[in-house]
Protein backbone atom coordinates (compact mmCIF):
# COMPACT_ATOMS: atom_id res chain seq x y z
CA UNK A 1 0.00 0.00 0.00
CA UNK A 2 1.36 3.85 -0.11
CA UNK A 3 4.23 2.20 -2.85
CA UNK A 4 3.75 4.28 -5.91
CA UNK A 5 4.30 2.30 -9.35
CA UNK A 6 6.90 3.54 -11.92
CA UNK A 7 6.23 3.07 -15.74
CA UNK A 8 8.62 0.78 -16.91
CA UNK A 9 11.05 2.12 -18.85
CA UNK A 10 10.72 5.64 -17.05
CA UNK A 11 13.54 7.59 -15.09
CA UNK A 12 12.59 10.42 -13.02
CA UNK A 13 15.84 11.85 -11.92
CA UNK A 14 16.57 11.99 -16.08
CA UNK A 15 12.97 13.79 -16.52
CA UNK A 16 13.57 16.27 -13.83
CA UNK A 17 17.20 16.87 -15.52
CA UNK A 18 15.76 17.47 -18.71
CA UNK A 19 12.87 19.78 -17.26
CA UNK A 20 15.56 22.15 -15.26
CA UNK A 21 17.77 22.97 -18.65
CA UNK A 22 14.41 23.72 -20.32
CA UNK A 23 13.58 25.98 -18.16
CA UNK A 24 17.55 27.51 -18.04
CA UNK A 25 17.55 27.34 -21.86
CA UNK A 26 14.31 29.11 -21.98
CA UNK A 27 15.75 31.95 -19.08
CA UNK A 28 18.96 32.05 -20.86
CA UNK A 29 17.38 33.21 -24.37
CA UNK A 30 15.50 35.44 -22.28
CA UNK A 31 18.51 37.17 -20.77
CA UNK A 32 20.05 37.41 -24.58
CA UNK A 33 16.86 38.76 -26.25
CA UNK A 34 16.23 41.77 -23.20
CA UNK A 35 20.18 42.52 -23.90
CA UNK A 36 20.28 42.78 -27.38
CA UNK A 37 17.29 44.98 -26.91
CA UNK A 38 18.95 47.42 -25.02
CA UNK A 39 22.25 46.75 -26.74
CA UNK A 40 20.54 48.21 -29.68
CA UNK A 41 18.41 50.78 -27.94
CA UNK A 42 22.05 52.26 -26.67
CA UNK A 43 23.53 52.03 -30.25
CA UNK A 44 20.34 53.90 -31.86
CA UNK A 45 20.17 56.57 -28.90
CA UNK A 46 24.01 57.07 -28.95
CA UNK A 47 26.18 55.89 -31.91
CA UNK A 48 24.09 55.57 -35.01
CA UNK A 49 20.58 56.39 -36.54
CA UNK A 50 18.70 55.56 -39.42
CA UNK A 51 17.12 58.61 -41.41
CA UNK A 52 14.23 58.70 -44.39
CA UNK A 53 15.57 61.13 -47.05
CA UNK A 54 11.55 62.88 -47.84
CA UNK A 55 12.22 65.55 -50.57
CA UNK A 56 14.96 66.45 -53.03
CA UNK A 57 16.86 69.19 -51.82
CA UNK A 58 20.13 66.82 -51.81
CA UNK A 59 19.63 65.38 -55.12
CA UNK A 60 21.67 63.99 -56.96
CA UNK A 61 23.89 63.06 -54.00
CA UNK A 62 21.10 61.82 -52.17
CA UNK A 63 17.48 60.69 -53.55
CA UNK A 64 13.55 60.63 -52.45
CA UNK A 65 12.87 57.51 -50.49
CA UNK A 66 17.06 56.56 -50.11
CA UNK A 67 17.55 55.96 -45.99
CA UNK A 68 21.16 56.65 -44.53
CA UNK A 69 22.72 55.89 -41.71
CA UNK A 70 24.02 58.68 -39.19
CA UNK A 71 26.82 59.03 -37.05
CA UNK A 72 26.41 60.39 -33.78
CA UNK A 73 29.40 60.12 -32.29
CA UNK A 74 31.56 61.60 -35.50
CA UNK A 75 32.21 65.10 -33.71
CA UNK A 76 33.29 63.70 -30.55
CA UNK A 77 36.37 62.44 -32.47
CA UNK A 78 36.86 65.33 -35.11
CA UNK A 79 35.44 68.75 -36.24
CA UNK A 80 33.15 69.04 -38.78
CA UNK A 81 34.73 68.88 -42.07
CA UNK A 82 33.92 70.80 -44.89
CA UNK A 83 32.01 69.37 -47.43
CA UNK A 84 30.30 66.48 -44.74
CA UNK A 85 26.70 65.73 -45.04
CA UNK A 86 25.12 66.02 -42.09
CA UNK A 87 21.48 65.77 -40.02
CA UNK A 88 20.77 68.44 -37.80
CA UNK A 89 17.81 69.49 -35.74
CA UNK A 90 16.10 72.14 -37.56
CA UNK A 91 16.93 75.52 -36.70
CA UNK A 92 14.61 77.56 -34.62
CA UNK A 93 14.27 80.56 -37.28
CA UNK A 94 12.93 77.55 -39.99
CA UNK A 95 10.01 79.03 -40.30
CA UNK A 96 8.75 76.34 -43.43
CA UNK A 97 7.23 73.38 -41.94
CA UNK A 98 6.77 73.30 -37.97
CA UNK A 99 6.15 69.40 -38.84
CA UNK A 100 9.70 68.79 -40.07
CA UNK A 101 12.36 67.68 -36.96
CA UNK A 102 15.53 67.20 -38.63
CA UNK A 103 16.98 68.42 -42.18
CA UNK A 104 19.75 66.81 -43.78
CA UNK A 105 22.17 69.37 -45.97
CA UNK A 106 25.91 69.41 -46.80
CA UNK A 107 28.33 71.83 -44.80
CA UNK A 108 29.98 74.66 -47.20
CA UNK A 109 31.30 76.99 -44.86
CA UNK A 110 33.13 76.65 -41.28
CA UNK A 111 32.93 79.35 -38.41
CA UNK A 112 35.23 82.48 -39.56
CA UNK A 113 34.34 81.46 -43.35
CA UNK A 114 33.51 84.18 -45.46
CA UNK A 115 30.59 82.67 -47.91
CA UNK A 116 29.29 84.24 -51.04
CA UNK A 117 27.75 83.52 -54.33
CA UNK A 118 28.85 85.26 -57.44
CA UNK A 119 28.31 84.39 -61.50
CA UNK A 120 26.38 81.11 -60.40
CA UNK A 121 29.54 80.19 -58.14
CA UNK A 122 30.06 79.78 -54.12
CA UNK A 123 32.98 81.68 -52.56
CA UNK A 124 34.60 80.35 -50.06
CA UNK A 125 37.22 82.96 -48.27
CA UNK A 126 37.34 84.76 -51.61
CA UNK A 127 37.53 82.01 -53.55
CA UNK A 128 35.29 79.89 -55.95
CA UNK A 129 34.60 76.36 -53.71
CA UNK A 130 35.03 73.41 -55.67
CA UNK A 131 31.90 71.16 -55.66
CA UNK A 132 33.08 67.76 -57.26
CA UNK A 133 29.11 66.77 -56.06
CA UNK A 134 27.43 69.32 -58.07
CA UNK A 135 26.20 67.83 -61.90
CA UNK A 136 27.59 70.26 -63.96
CA UNK A 137 26.23 73.84 -65.14
CA UNK A 138 24.73 73.73 -61.51
CA UNK A 139 24.12 77.47 -60.58
CA UNK A 140 24.50 78.66 -57.02
CA UNK A 141 22.79 82.02 -56.19
CA UNK A 142 21.31 84.00 -52.84
CA UNK A 143 24.19 83.76 -51.11
CA UNK A 144 25.20 86.94 -49.27
CA UNK A 145 28.22 87.47 -48.01
CA UNK A 146 28.13 86.63 -44.33
CA UNK A 147 31.25 85.89 -41.74
CA UNK A 148 29.86 82.12 -40.41
CA UNK A 149 30.39 82.94 -36.83
CA UNK A 150 32.18 80.86 -33.99
CA UNK A 151 30.20 77.60 -33.24
CA UNK A 152 27.69 77.82 -36.35
CA UNK A 153 27.88 76.21 -40.25
CA UNK A 154 26.96 77.43 -43.18
CA UNK A 155 24.77 74.18 -45.12
CA UNK A 156 23.52 74.18 -48.53
CA UNK A 157 21.43 71.58 -50.32
CA UNK A 158 23.33 70.02 -53.49
CA UNK A 159 19.82 70.93 -55.03
CA UNK A 160 20.66 74.20 -55.22
CA UNK A 161 17.40 75.65 -56.75
CA UNK A 162 15.29 73.50 -54.87
CA UNK A 163 17.03 73.63 -50.83
CA UNK A 164 15.70 75.57 -48.26
CA UNK A 165 18.97 75.75 -46.22
CA UNK A 166 21.45 78.32 -44.89
CA UNK A 167 20.19 81.25 -47.86
CA UNK A 168 16.85 80.97 -45.83
CA UNK A 169 17.61 80.46 -42.42
CA UNK A 170 20.98 81.10 -42.06
CA UNK A 171 23.87 79.83 -40.08
CA UNK A 172 22.97 76.80 -37.94
CA UNK A 173 24.57 76.21 -34.78
CA UNK A 174 27.35 73.15 -34.46
CA UNK A 175 24.82 72.01 -31.20
CA UNK A 176 22.09 71.00 -33.86
CA UNK A 177 24.17 68.47 -35.13
CA UNK A 178 22.67 64.96 -35.05
CA UNK A 179 25.27 63.25 -36.58
CA UNK A 180 26.93 63.12 -39.82
CA UNK A 181 25.42 60.53 -43.00
CA UNK A 182 28.31 57.92 -43.58
CA UNK A 183 26.40 55.38 -45.51
CA UNK A 184 23.14 55.27 -47.86
CA UNK A 185 21.97 51.48 -47.04
CA UNK A 186 18.89 51.60 -49.39
CA UNK A 187 18.29 51.44 -52.03
CA UNK A 188 20.58 48.33 -52.30
CA UNK A 189 21.85 49.00 -55.62
CA UNK A 190 22.53 52.69 -54.62
CA UNK A 191 24.47 51.20 -51.32
CA UNK A 192 27.43 54.36 -50.93
CA UNK A 193 29.77 54.79 -48.03
CA UNK A 194 30.03 58.84 -48.06
CA UNK A 195 33.96 59.81 -46.54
Amino acid sequence: MGEQEVPVGSDLPSQRRLSKNSKRNIRDAAIIIVVALVFGILIRSFVFQSFYIPSGSMIPTLQVGDRVLVNKLSYDFHPVHRGDIIVFKTPPNDRSNPAIKDLVKRVVGLPGDIVSSANGKLYVNGKPLAEPYLPAGTLTQGVPTIKVPPGELWVMGDNRTDSEDSRFFGPISEKLIVGRVFIRYWPLSSFKVFG
